[in-house]
């Protein structure tokens, strides 16, 4: 069994202090926004829980999949990896709320999923109640809506800080060091923008992913509640499971870098067109230029050459991150 996450409790949401935000690993926060007026409705009942929210709503159209039952709330490939086991819409905030409401009864029910969607932008106004205080960071505000889901394996690039404001949901995560233990799919091709591990986690099937077993062991998770938060660090691999027939998360996505530094994703697209197809032994030297360059900089690697003459091994600014920027494209485009 997975390891229990780490737990603080008595934090509220003027108390989120960089040693928790700027943390390495997960913390579970309980009870952080157990005075959100969202989460003292959804703890009456899930009525008033859809009804506190249909408070804010104007007239915003949002993006949902939706999935059959027989799907049992997993949002994945479809058989032979071609396409998918779902199908996104577009519809009302409130068309959706009216969905997951009709189908709450049913043992079985189709799935209802939106996710990742401004909360400024569907529902004005709630943010003036029910918000917390990040400490000064610009952070993107998204709220995700359904009944019983279950998002595979994957990472995201920026810190982030997941508020369950109703229902119950379960989230198992793994540190990056288990990137070859997860199986993880396609990475241009995916579900919903981020690369997902193939392993079903209700469900692993040890013969095909005879590694995941060793994931397992350096798995860590936690159910949270209602007013409960999880801080999740930068890359860390996460699957999460609403576990009740209404849910509803507010999350909180921020990067501790410049505005103008490009997603390190874009250098591992490049690298499959440059380096992937790379002799070995040209690999090899490449992985040394990266290892003196990138991933074990410091302040002597450039020493020995005057500052002004540094040029893209002087730090990055937002005028040098544009010059790079211009560089690279017209090399890529020639």
């Amino acid at each position: 069994m997975p390891r229990a996450i780490r737990e603080i409790a008595g934090v509220g949401p003027q108390g989120l202090t960089d040693e928790i935000l700027c943390a390495t690993g997960p913390i579970v926060l309980r009870g952080l926004a157990a005075g959100w007026p969202m989460v003292r409705a959804a703890r009456s009942s899930d009525d008033e829980g859809d009804a506190y929210l249909r408070r804010f709503y104007g007239d915003a159209t949002v993006g949902a999949m939706l999935g059959p039952p027989e799907a049992e709330g997993r949002f994945f490939y479809n058989e032979d990896m071609s396409g998918f086991n779902f199908y996104p819409v577009h519809a009302k905030l409130t068309g959706v709320l009216d969905e997951i409401r009709a189908k709450r009864d049913m043992a079985r029910p189709p799935t209802v999923y939106v996710g990742s969607t401004s909360v400024d932008a569907c529902l004005p106004g709630f943010r003036e109640h029910n918000d917390l205080d990040l400490g000064g960071r610009d952070a993107l505000a998204s709220i995700w809506i359904g009944n019983r889901t279950r998002i595979a394996a994957h990472y995201d690039v920026p810190d982030n800080l997941a508020v369950v404001a109703a229902g119950h949901r379960r989230f198992m995560l793994f540190p990056p060091e288990q990137l070859k233990n997860l199986y993880i799919g396609p990475l241009d091709f995916t579900p919903a923008g981020q690369a997902i591990s193939l392993v079903d986690m209700l469900n692993p099937d040890f013969d095909k992913f005879p590694r995941y077993a060793e994931a397992l062991e350096h798995a860590q998770s936690a159910v949270l509640g209602p007013g409960d938060a999880l801080f999740i660090p930068s890359m860390w691999w996460h699957h999460i499971e609403a576990l009740d027939a209404f849910n509803v998360l507010v999350n909180y996505w921020w990067q501790r870098t410049p505005e103008f530094m490009d997603t390190p994703t874009n250098a591992l697209m490049t690298a499959f067109l440059t380096m992937r197809g790379l002799p070995a032994e040209q690999r090899k030297a490449w992985q040394e230029v990266f290892r003196h360059y990138i991933f074990e900089a410091d302040d002597e690697t450039a020493q020995h050459i005057p500052e002004a003459a540094r040029h893209v091994l002087a730090p990055l600014t937002a005028d040098g991150a544009r010059a790079l920027r211009a560089q690279i494209l017209k090399k890529l485009n020639r």
